[in-house]
């Protein structure tokens, strides 16, 4: 047993030790939540009985047991427990984990070497531990909160396999709960915690065992010293902070709610679409990058069927600058409540995107003669501009009939107005212009 295995284990027995650390789980049955790895025959529950460990990566949330399972899986197998913080530490500690590894398998020993937000280490970071992941020196076992597949090298993450843990339930959360008061009654004095508040504690944990935990100490301390024997929902307002939902402003947390504002929006929900951007708004986003998106949001999945919504956007993010929060804040959610119900057409986009990949790939296509600019007698001499018809010299300012892409190159038919909002009379129009495009060129 390593140093930290032995300080963990006077941690656990001394009333004094936090809290999170006297609840820490020793066994399988203790865990709460991830049931989906724990259960019976589920995968994790099948490694630790197997006793024969692998390489992994847990992917989850903060505070649903990432470190407190590889401990386990150290305690199961009896091996050396190593941990390295990839916020803190760098080649050295790897290079110090290794010597360590080799001096146990000496002995005979397995290593679990965990890295904690594994995704803070840079590739040559990372390689390093391929050699030993490799030779058997240790099992790895890294803890991200952030998708592996974007984060990870591909080499390190192949000979790992990847468990995605979830944020605990709430019912999950309320049974530890009752487990830590127990645990909290045990140092002396009674005191109750109602069931309001209990339930406003599993809601401000919002998934995050630790958070919960941490929470609780910090109300039945405070309790404690105010000689408060009943904890009610109203008490938990005066002991803890104001609440700060998770939100990591640079993860995957971020996209996925970002994504799902986007979505709602263009799926012409304005509830979700307002839900979403008040959770954003309560979890720290910045109001200025929302802003940004819902003019974005404006342009790609509405565009032209209503170019209101165009407006909207732009003038809820002036307003947004102007006032600031919170004042601002309810341009952006007017703005995200037109866009939902606006009529949506993303031919705009989609016509934008064709052209793209149209001239990435094309050659480079001259300028038609009668379309380049004659500024000079030289260029008039030369034949530039001959033969332009000026269209609002032509009936209907429009010049039937004439052709305005390079020579050589086919009508691509990129935008395709849909039939929604003021998209239909564009479309009417533009049937109109063909048609009299085609009458010009009958014989």
């Amino acid at each position: 047993m390593n140093d930290s295995d032995l300080f963990s284990e006077a941690l656990a027995g001394h009333t004094h030790a936090p809290l999170a650390e006297r609840m820490r789980p020793r066994q399988l049955e203790d865990v709460v939540g991830q049931q989906h790895l724990l259960g019976p025959g589920k995968p994790l529950r099948v490694a630790f009985e197997s006793r024969r460990p692998h390489s992994m990566i847990f992917w989850g949330p903060p505070g649903v047991g990432k470190t407190t399972l590889a401990r386990m899986m150290a305690d199961g197998f009896d091996a050396q427990f190593l941990a390295i913080s990839a916020v803190l530490g760098g080649v050295k500690d790897i290079r110090e984990a290794v010597t360590r590894a080799q001096v146990a398998q000496g002995q005979g020993r397995r290593t679990i070497l965990f890295v904690d937000e594994v995704h803070r280490f840079n590739k040559a970071q990372q390689d390093a531990f391929l050699p030993y992941v490799e030779s058997g020196l240790f099992t790895f076992i890294g803890a991200t909160t952030e998708n592996p597949s974007f984060e990870m090298n591909s080499a390190l993450l192949s000979r790992a396999r990847v468990y995605v843990l979830e944020a605990i339930k709430t019912e999950d959360l309320l049974l530890l709960l009752d487990k830590a008061l127990l645990v909290l009654q045990e140092d002396g004095t009674p005191f109750h915690i109602q069931d309001d508040a209990r339930e406003q504690l599993a809601q401000w944990a919002d998934g995050d065992a630790r958070r919960l935990i941490n929470a609780l100490e910090v109300v039945v301390e405070s309790a404690r010293a105010a000689g408060q024997a009943d904890i009610d929902a109203a008490w938990l307002e005066l002991s803890l902070s104001q609440n700060l939902r998770r939100f990591d402003k640079g993860g995957d947390a971020f996209y996925d709610q970002i994504s799902a504002l986007h979505k709602s929006v263009r799926g012409s929900h304005p509830d979700a679409a307002l839900y979403w951007l008040t959770r954003m708004l309560d979890g720290g986003a910045d109001p200025q990058y929302l802003s940004r998106r819902i003019v974005r949001m404006a342009w790609e999945d509405i565009g032209l069927a209503d170019p209101r919504a165009l407006q909207i956007a732009n003038d809820a993010a002036q307003t947004y600058e102007r006032l600031g929060s919170p004042e601002g804040e309810l341009a952006l959610a007017q703005a995200v409540i037109y866009l939902a119900v606006a009529a949506k057409s993303n031919a705009g986009y989609m016509a934008y995107n064709r052209a793209r990949a149209f001239v990435q790939q094309d050659q480079s296509r001259a300028v038609p003669m009668h379309l380049r600019n004659a500024p000079t007698k030289l260029m008039k001499d030369l034949g530039h501009g001959q033969a332009y018809r000026y269209a609002h010299d032509e009936p209907g300012a429009y010049a039937a009939g004439a052709t305005y892409l390079p020579e050589g190159m086919t009508e691509p038919g990129w935008y395709k107005p849909v039939p929604r909002g003021l998209e239909i009379k564009i479309g009417d129009k533009l049937k109109q212009l063909r048609q009299l495009d085609k009458d010009t060129k009958k014989p």
